[in-house]
Formats: structure tokens, C-alpha cells, sequence
């Protein structure tokens, strides 16, 4: 893994595994998982380093290859991906990166915010009842939309609770997440240009959470929460 560049045997092992996926097979290649970990890990780190030259990164997690299979009907004990998030600092600054490597065609990145706690889910719906505008600009900007596409997730089926079903931004007020996703093809994954790709996507996204920060850390009426 050279220069940061992801080799072509990361996808030929997660390939294997996927047909293999038992732990007696695991255990016979363990060393040539060990080694193409190994350089994942690299990637990952250098990819937070490219990130924090203009974001304020916490921590960069990188994912385990075993699945916890206690309460999933997929008893498979292991992933057939690389994957790592990168935690943005402080309490001023909210949001994620997430960037996910897997074979045939799979591997994407995404940001925003997947699983917002219920405080911050109501302050963000509050927000959107008052006045969308400026989230509908930022989200609609050329750049944004040319790079990620349009804002993604999980939301309720009429209107949460307290919230009127017939207000104009009620498709946005009733998102349970806040996210943007972006696929790439095993072919651009292993290209030189990748880990400036995926950073030039997560430069994109700053009006986004710059925004986001700003309605979570003050209240309706723009004052701030922090101490």
C-alpha cells in the first residue's frame, strides 16, 4: 500500500472471505489478513491526516473484521470490508466521516449525521420548522449536490410527534438522519487519485456541518448552549 493506495489483493481477500466465511478458513490465512490490515490502517491514518488539514479530527476509528453476530440473523463471523470513521472535535463541532472499502462495487463514503440523540433531533426539526432557507440552500448548492447527491436517511412516515403533517418542510422535519453518501467502483478505489477524492468530498461537505454545528449548539433564538 504504497503512497496511500489501496492494492488490488484487498479486494481479491474480501472476495475469498465472502465464499469463505468460517473461522477455520479465517484462521489458515490469518497472515495474509494481518498484512492487507495492516496497510488499511495506513490508508485510514493517512486519510485523517489529509482531513485535518482543514477539519479538527477527534479520533479515526477503524472498524474490526468480526462481526457481533449475538443479535443478527446473519451468523457470518466476519465482514467482507475495510471501513473507518473519523470523529470531527469538541462540542462546537458536529458530525462524521465514514468511509467503507469493499468489493464489487460496493465501497462508499458518507457524512452527516446517522443516529442524532433525541435532543438534537428535536432542536434540528425545530429549526427546519422555523425556517429551512438557508438549509435548503446549502444542501441545494451546486457543488454540494455535484459531489454528494441529495441528503439521504432513515425518517418517519407522515410527521413527528408535535409536528404539523402539512407544514412545507415536513420533508425534512420528519428525517430520523441527516446524511449524504457517495459510491465509487472497485476501479476508482484503487486508483493513485483515491484518498485525494475522498478528501476533496469531505472539503465539500464543511457548509453543511459548519451550518449543522450552528443550529446544535444554539437555541431557536441564536444564542449559544456552550458554556
Amino acid at each position: 500500500m504504497q503512497n496511500h493506495v489501496i492494492i488490488p489483493e484487498v479486494f481479491s481477500f474480501l472476495k475469498k472471505l465472502e465464499k469463505n466465511n468460517n473461522r477455520d478458513w479465517f484462521t489458515q490465512h490469518k497472515k495474509e489478513f494481518k498484512a492487507l490490515e495492516g496497510g488499511m490502517k495506513s490508508f485510514f491514518n493517512a486519510l485523517g491526516e489529509e482531513v485535518k488539514t482543514h477539519d479538527d479530527i477527534e479520533r479515526v476509528k477503524i472498524f474490526r473484521i468480526y462481526r457481533d453476530v449475538r443479535f443478527s440473523k446473519n451468523k457470518t463471523p466476519y465482514k467482507i470490508n475495510f471501513s473507518s470513521s473519523l470523529s470531527r472535535a469538541g462540542a462546537k463541532l458536529r458530525g462524521g466521516y465514514y468511509i467503507h472499502i469493499e468489493p464489487n462495487n460496493a465501497s462508499f463514503i458518507a457524512t452527516g449525521f446517522w443516529g442524532p440523540e433525541k435532543e438534537d433531533l428535536l432542536r434540528i426539526r425545530k429549526e427546519l420548522e422555523l425556517d429551512a432557507s438557508e438549509f435548503r440552500a446549502i444542501i441545494g448548492a451546486k457543488k454540494l449536490k455535484t459531489i454528494w447527491g441529495d441528503l439521504v436517511g432513515e425518517e418517519v412516515k407522515t410527521a413527528p410527534k408535535g409536528f404539523d403533517k402539512a407544514h412545507p418542510n415536513i420533508d425534512l422535519i420528519k428525517k430520523k438522519q441527516f446524511i449524504f453518501t457517495k459510491k465509487f467502483s472497485d476501479q476508482e478505489v484503487l486508483e493513485s487519485e483515491f484518498i485525494s477524492e475522498v478528501n476533496k468530498s469531505f472539503i465539500a461537505i464543511r457548509p453543511y456541518f459548519d451550518l449543522m454545528s450552528d443550529i446544535l449548539t444554539t437555541n431557536l433564538n441564536g444564542e449559544s448552549l456552550l458554556g
